[in-house]
């Protein structure tokens, strides 16, 4: 895989966490899809997880505020 595809897809997960986390919400099992990077293909991939209903609805929350701007 090319570097840049590594770096991008770790970067973009770091965005992304302190996105939610600027949101006062934490995704516990954010991280890079490890499985992502092995296949001929091997198309990096963020790996968003679990979570509990509470940060569900949070992040739905978050993410209608930000649709109504």
């Amino acid at each position: 895989m090319p570097s840049h595809l590594h770096d991008e897809v770790h970067d973009c997960t770091e965005l992304l966490r302190s996105a939610l986390r600027d949101n006062d919400i934490t995704l516990p099992s954010l991280g890079v899809d490890l499985p992502g990077f092995a296949g001929s293909y091997a198309l990096p991939l963020v790996a968003l997880g679990n979570c509990n209903t509470e940060t569900a609805r949070r992040l739905a929350e978050a993410l209608r505020k930000a649709a109504a701007r």
